[in-house]
This record gives structure tokens, sequence and C-alpha cells, in this order.
């Protein structure tokens, strides 16, 4: 977690010419994110894509499997991304609904600063096809986790 801000970085140094993007999730961005000021500082212009749904949803995802309903440090209070992009002089837009997102990602490019996409994430949607309820409620139903044991 936190590589891909500096990878961002790095490749948009490395290959000016090409379009950069870093996809992250926003306990991903908030381990790196202050590199961001370097990416103003240097006037790379990234597109930084935050999944911000509130959690580090990973860390959640394999406590719900492995200990479900006996979470603890996964919930994040995060900043506000499009101030938090604005405030180094850059660029932020936020997004709440996909149709949204091409006309946000074509300002962000348009503007040729480094960027913030903030997307607005249900936390409950973890990951494609799985919410945080099924994983939970089918670690319950085998068994796992409601004893206290681990498993492996």
């Amino acid at each position: 977690m936190g590589y891909g801000l500096p990878a961002a970085l790095a490749m948009k140094t490395l290959h000016p010419e090409r379009p950069v993007v870093c996809v992250a999730g926003d306990g991903d961005f908030l381990m790196t994110g202050q590199d961001f000021a370097t990416a103003v500082q240097y006037e790379l212009p990234i597109v930084v894509v935050i999944a911000d749904n509130g959690l580090y949803g990973t860390i959640r995802m394999h406590q719900e499997r492995e200990y479900p309903g006996r979470v603890i440090a996964t919930a994040l209070k995060n900043p506000d991304f499009v101030a938090y992009a604005m405030a180094f002089g850059g660029y932020g837009a936020v997004v709440e609904k996909t149709a949204d997102f091409p006309a946000a990602f074509a300002q962000a490019v348009a503007t040729g600063k480094p960027s913030i996409i903030h997307l607005k994430i249900n936390p409950e949607a973890i990951a494609p096809g799985a919410t945080l309820t099924a994983i939970r409620e089918k670690s319950l139903a085998t068994g796992g986790g409601a004893n206290g044991t681990q498993r492996n």
C-alpha cells in the first residue's frame, strides 16, 4: 500500500509524453499522499483516481472473513480530497455517479495539472461481486471466526 502515487511520479518523470494515471484506494493514497505536493512542485500532470470507501478495505474484508463482526482499526476519517488537491495547486473533482466519471477525467487531463478525482464508493461494495455483509454471513454460516478461532 502506498506505492501507486510515488510510482506514478516516477513514470511521469521518465516518460513525460505519456499519460499517467494512479488508481488508489483512500487508505492506500493516505500512506504517501504528501507526494502529491511533489507532482505540483515539478509540474507532473498525473491523474490520481481515489476510490474512497472510508475503509482499509482489504484488511476489513479479511477481518470479516476470519473474525466476522469483530473488526478493529479499519475505518478511516478522510480529508476532502478535492480540497487537498487544490491546497497544493492541483486540480480536484468529486465523482459520485459512474456516469459523471468520463467528464471529470477529461477535465482533469485538460487542466494540465496534477489532479485528483475523488470517487465516493459505498463501503459495503468491497469487491466486484462481493459485499462485506455477504462475506460476514458466509463466514458465520461456516463457523469461521464466530468462536474466536483463526482459519489459515
